[in-house]
């Protein structure tokens, strides 16, 4: 009798364990394939509809599946466009389970799908991007061949229970040599612009100098000729001043000249005057009228003395 409650508590563990594998739940974001010794079991195997469910334990297991689209990504692809144009090109799918038993059969999970995929997706860019130029590609005609990429792949998808929503080209790149010596080019046509450019404002620099310079020559020869001029008329209005004087008033006119003679002759120097005191030159030291010495003397002004040094 006192077996009796350790009978009964290890049935109640037995049927708590019992219970508790014939209970499984499925979410909002899953669905379930139901097998009975690996084989799906007839008439509710898959189970879609979220909620509380139940097994046979021990006998039946549940495989959980993704009913969300998926996302599977293939790695950098070098293709070969029709206008012999190497790119690289970078491109990804949606894609989601509808046929999970199949999914199940064929490549087991998520992962093993995410990888016959990419081969799926490599081939259908291939095949696609090789019809198409390298403009059509970047540009023209990108969602177009995007859904022919899309179309192919889902045809081979349909093999392993998958639909592919959407194909999607992420960039397309020239390969790293090629663009290398693309970058190369356009360094060195900018350089030669750049030298072009510098070459013609040289040039043109030269030129507004060159003008400059002769415009600088004329104004200045065009100054000097205006200042000779001035200057021959003002010459020529002195002489005429002094011809008018000498007219007037000869003798004024013959003093203000030997004034002007002794003004030169006797600077500070080192100049000697060897002359007779009787001289014509002195002759307005002798008079004030400036009469003329005895032994002769010139009717004009006084020739300046001659200079011993």
């Amino acid at each position: 009798m006192k077996s009796l409650p350790f009978f009964v508590l290890l049935a109640l563990l037995a049927g708590v364990v019992v219970a508790g594998g014939a209970v499984f739940t499925v979410s909002q974001t899953e669905q379930a394939i139901v097998l009975r010794l690996g084989e799906p079991v007839a008439g509710r195997g898959l189970i879609t509809e979220p909620g509380l469910h139940f097994k046979i334990p021990f006998i039946e297991n549940v495989v959980y599946l993704d009913s969300r689209i998926l996302s599977a990504e293939s790695p950098n692809l070098e293709v070969l466009a029709s206008d012999n144009q190497r790119l690289e090109v970078d491109s990804f799918v949606r894609y989601k389970i509808a046929d999970p038993l199949r999914f199940y059969q064929t490549v087991g999970s998520v992962i093993g799908a995410n990888n016959q995929l990419a081969s799926v997706l490599n081939s259908a860019v291939r095949r696609v991007l090789s019809e198409a130029n390298q403009r059509q590609i970047v540009r023209d005609e990108r969602a177009d061949l995007m859904l022919k990429i899309r179309d192919q792949a889902n045809i081979e998808a349909h093999k392993f229970g998958v639909e592919v929503i959407d194909a999607r080209i992420r960039r397309v790149d020239l390969p790293q040599q090629i663009s290398e010596k693309v970058y190369g080019r356009m360094q060195t046509e900018r350089a030669r612009e750049a030298a072009e450019y510098r070459a013609q404002g040289s040039e043109q620099a030269q030129k507004i100098r060159a003008k400059a310079d002769r415009e600088v020559i004329v104004l200045k020869a065009e100054a000097q000729r205006q200042a000779d001029q001035t200057k021959g008329e003002g010459d020529a209005e002195r002489n005429r001043i002094f011809a008018e004087s000498f007219g007037k008033d000869p003798d004024f006119f013959a003093f203000y000249r030997s004034m002007q003679a002794y003004e030169t002759a006797f600077k500070s120097g080192d100049t000697r005057f060897l002359i007779g005191p009787r001289s014509d030159f002195f002759r307005f030291f002798g008079a004030p009228g400036g009469q003329k010495a005895p032994a002769g003397a010139a009717a004009s002004a006084p020739d300046e003395p001659e200079k011993k040094h």
